[in-house]
């Protein structure tokens, strides 16, 4: 069992805590505000209202026009939406020929890569999963390579939600246009939002999902962008919500949650930015001192603010997770949806790494309310117990 002395929480990669701004703009919509947005009276127009401020303010916020935004149940919903309904779409406007075939960066997100499988496998399209660099990076001669007139959607995300490292967008944009110039190009900025300028990031990408629980919203509440000129099909079949790409009744208050803890976000990234990245730095310099022959996955100029990812040889992560959280510190061995599974991370596997090496990383994900205790703490405990394991 979990230590009942202090706790160090460094996993935000996984999820945040919710912000009080968040929290102030959802409550009175629990309570008050509890009208279906689709009808027609004054409890609904109510509902309605919220539900246009928040989506104006998040598409605001996201660098769309609030037509472009179609609001989801999370990151994963967003995921499957751009992948199945702009490759749908994409296939639609070629009705002669094989299907499209696909493009994924191999370290994707599992939200988006077992999404493309499925539809590969479903619809008899090609799959391309475009290996890493040794730095964590989408490799791009392989991009350029797997490109072509014949594919219908590419999906690289914007920050790797593993190890943290900022893909080039903007050139795999270039990539794209120059070689598969019609085809859609979707991006996974779920984890871009708390440390980057999303606006700047993802303006190149035709469809961008974010989840509000990653930056202090509510979980179960998200975004997918549509940029004018891109379509998607719509998995969901209903009501016609979301201009017909997404039916189901709206979580009014999710989506008021998400925009004030988007807003705060945005606010404060500067501030928070320049703060966790000193944070982040004594913890990785700590630690690396602490535990000879430790590595640290990627270059630091290449990840965001929020996210140290190390290899410690002799370790097993999951293990090491376990005795982490019994010494009170909070750490992931990679996404959160795989933190319970035994198999080596993908990401590290498409950067080149063996399967030995690809099943001792450790990710240490920082946030707002990470502080300079919990580094304390982090420090004390953490190279101990990775000794004990190496013992």
């Amino acid at each position: 069992m979990p230590t009942a002395g202090p706790r160090a929480y460094l996993d935000h990669a996984a999820t945040t805590p919710l912000r009080p701004e968040a929290l102030e703009a959802m409550l009175p919509l629990l309570t008050d505000g509890f009208g279906n947005p689709s009808g027609a009276h004054a409890e609904s127009r109510r509902a309605r209202v919220a539900l246009d401020d928040a989506r104006d303010r998040i598409a605001e916020l996201l660098g769309a026009g609030p037509g472009e935004v179609v609001l989801t149940s999370g990151g994963t919903e967003a995921d499957d939406l751009a992948v199945n309904g702009g490759w749908e779409a994409v296939a639609a406007a070629r009705p002669d020929g094989p299907p499209p075939a696909l493009v994924c960066a191999a370290m994707e997100h599992h939200a988006v890569l077992r999404a493309c499988r499925s539809l590969a496998a479903r619809s008899g399209a090609e799959l391309r999963e475009v290996r890493s660099t040794p730095d964590g990076l989408v490799d791009l001669d392989a991009l350029a390579a797997a490109c072509g007139p014949d594919v219908g959607l590419v999906s690289v995300m914007t920050v790797n939600n593993e190890i943290g490292t900022v893909q080039a967008l903007h050139e795999v944009a270039r990539i794209v246009a120059r070689s598969a110039p019609t085809a859609v190009l979707h991006t996974d900025a779920v984890q871009a939002v708390p440390w980057l300028d999303v606006v700047a990031a993802t303006r190149p990408a035709a469809l961008v999902s974010v989840s509000g629980h990653k930056f202090g919203g509510p979980k179960g509440s998200g975004a997918l962008v549509v940029r004018d000129g891109a379509r998607v099909r719509a998995r969901i079949e209903g009501g016609g919500q979301e201009r017909g790409r997404r039916s189901g009744t709206p979580n009014v208050a999710g989506a008021a949650g998400t925009a004030a803890a988007l807003d705060a976000a945005t606010a404060g990234r500067g501030t928070e930015v320049a703060r966790v990245t000193a944070l982040r730095d004594r913890l990785a310099d700590g630690l690396l001192a602490a535990l000879p022959g430790t590595v640290e996955t990627g270059r630091r100029e290449d990840r965001v603010a929020g996210i140290l990812h190390l290899r410690v040889p002799g370790v097993a992560s999951e293990a090491a997770v376990v005795l982490l959280d019994e010494a009170g510190v909070a750490a992931s061995a990679g996404a959160a949806c795989s933190s319970g599974a035994v198999e080596p991370s993908h990401v590290l596997e498409s950067m080149g790494l063996d399967r030995v090496e690809a099943s001792s990383g450790l990710r240490f994900s920082l946030g707002v309310t990470t502080s300079g205790q919990d580094v304390d703490h982090a420090l004390a405990v953490v190279p101990g117990v990775l000794d004990r394991l190496r013992d």
